[in-house]
């Protein structure tokens, strides 16, 4: 079952890895090039962005190795499940994220899969920048205190 965020969107896929690994700049919304068999796989809520990243090839942006499994009742016309998949972007955002990474040393990686209020799938990609192994551990202890201060303050009342 795919949960629906604040917005509304039905959201399929989650990276919640990324924002442990990664340091999130910028966000943006990119619609993604999909064939039929892989919108109806989406639909039930089957899709893995965890291993995905976004990158340029040519004059366009695309999404490699995320997985949308095949869609069963498809048979034959099945697609591939780890194809490279086309990014919708205005040419001003293509080219401000190929700056980005070949320049600045960032990197794009996809956060979300969702469909919005229209039905669309939509990929939500965030401009990251890599976290080192103690800006790791800032986190998890920052996340272990909020945890604990939660805890605390529910059994005071």
């Amino acid at each position: 079952m795919a949960a629906k965020d604040k917005g509304g969107n039905k959201i399929v896929a989650d990276n919640r890895k990324a924002r442990f690994n990664y340091e999130i700049v910028d966000t943006i919304e990119a619609g993604i090039s999909l064939t039929g068999t892989e919108v109806k796989s989406l639909r039930e809520g089957k899709a893995t962005i965890t291993e995905a990243y976004a990158g340029p090839s040519g004059e366009e942006f695309l999404l490699f190795n995320a997985y949308i499994p095949e869609y069963l009742q498809a048979n034959r016309f099945n697609h591939e499940t780890r194809r490279p998949r086309r990014l919708l972007l205005h040419k001003r955002q293509i080219n401000r994220l190929i700056g980005a990474t070949q320049r600045e040393g960032f990197t794009v990686v996809p956060l979300k899969v969702y469909f919005n209020d229209r039905g669309r799938a939509k990929v939500e990609i965030g401009l990251a920048r890599g976290k080192n192994l103690h800006d790791k551990r800032e986190t998890e202890k920052k996340r272990s205190w909020d945890r604990d201060k939660a805890r605390i303050m529910r059994e005071k009342g």
